[in-house]
């Protein structure tokens, strides 16, 4: 009788919530042991030729793409990073906002103990449940089956825990909202964040990083997005509208007009719609920007200036020839379906 009650009360243990690590969604567009990102790592540098550095780096926009298509892109981000904690602000795609009754106006947390990275784990940070405490309840929804789905905030982790192996994050999936609910929320973050920074004295870039997972546009008729046509013409039509649009809002001063502009550029009549594109970062990237802005101005009196690193997409460039890589790609690239992805810094202004 003994041994019964002894393993029903470890059955009931391994139940209780928050006690498992969060498994890996994609174990094909990424790479999740050591020798393989390092094959790739050592691709990248000697093959890095056209990135642009900006120095005291406090955040950053990644792509969340395969990283045979999107490595070149990923690399000038997280090649000289370094830091103890990174908040992540993740994407909640349309699959995933099906399966979990597609929640609005909230931000989704988990409560996993770990997360599975670069041939071992990722600590949690002590900020996840300080957010949880102190930000107010409505705010937030906690769901360990929405970051199961979800691949945008683990598509980070081989790249930070390459140079960083001890890094801690805090994963932040962001869900559709309206510009004005999303400020009232970024405000309500930011001075959360920026107690947490002042209280651990905290160096924003050194002891504390922001990245923003986000690809930009799905182009062609998978996507049922093709305004410009599906021939070479429409390509070049196509990258070049997510250049500007990338442009003009991550260089130079940051500010909260120009967050409002990026908005405009890819929402349509409403927050819910399109507008001649299709990037899934329409949400987390504002609402990113507005609470990292927020946040540095709270805690360290400074604003925010960026600059993009790097655009690319997968039919300009294609496959990084590794052979043997271990890890491969989850999707064809065409005329008729390529996805643009791009990299950005964004440093204290003085």
């Amino acid at each position: 009788m003994k041994q019964i009650a002894l393993f029903i009360l470890f059955s009931l243990f391994l139940l209780v919530p928050g006690q498992d690590k969060r498994p890996v969604r994609d174990d094909i567009g990424f790479c999740w042991q050591r020798p393989q990102m390092k094959r790739l790592m050592d691709y990248l540098a000697a093959n890095d030729r056209h990135t642009v550095a900006i120095d005291n780096l406090v955040a950053g926009i990644s792509p969340h793409d395969d990283y045979l298509y999107a490595g070149r892109v990923y690399y000038p981000l997280f090649k000289e990073l370094r830091t103890r904690e990174v908040v992540i602000f993740g994407v909640t795609h349309g699959t995933v906002r099906k399966e979990i009754g597609d929640p609005q106006n909230v931000l989704i947390l988990d409560e996993y103990t770990s997360w599975a990275g670069l041939g071992g784990n990722v600590e949690i940070s002590p900020l996840r449940e300080w957010i949880k405490n102190k930000l107010p309840r409505v705010d937030y929804l906690i769901s360990n089956q929405a970051h199961a789905l979800e691949h945008s905030i683990e598509a980070l982790l081989p790249f930070l825990q390459f140079n960083n192996p001890d890094i801690k994050i805090t994963p932040i999936m962001v869900t559709a909202m309206p510009w004005e609910k999303m400020n009232e929320l970024a405000e309500r973050l930011a001075s959360v964040l920026a107690a947490y920074i002042r209280g651990k004295n905290l160096q924003p870039g050194r002891d504390i990083f922001f990245l923003i997972s986000a690809d930009a546009n799905h182009y062609g008729r998978d996507f049922n997005n093709s305004p410009f046509g599906e021939d070479e013409k429409a390509h070049v039509l196509g990258t070049e509208q997510d250049r500007r649009i990338a442009r003009a809002a991550f260089s130079g001063p940051l500010d909260k007009d120009k967050i409002r502009g990026l908005t405009q550029a890819l929402w349509g009549a409403t927050y819910r719609d399109y507008r001649n594109t299709y990037w899934c970062g329409k949400y987390d990237i504002p609402f990113g920007l507005l609470v990292i802005s927020k946040t540095m101005h709270k805690a360290v009196g400074r604003k925010l200036k960026g600059q993009v690193l790097r655009y690319s997409d997968t039919y300009s460039e294609g496959v990084i020839p590794l052979k043997k890589a271990g890890f491969g790609i989850t999707a064809p690239f065409s005329l008729k379906h390529w996805v643009g992805f791009l990299s950005a810094g964004f440093s204290l202004d003085r």
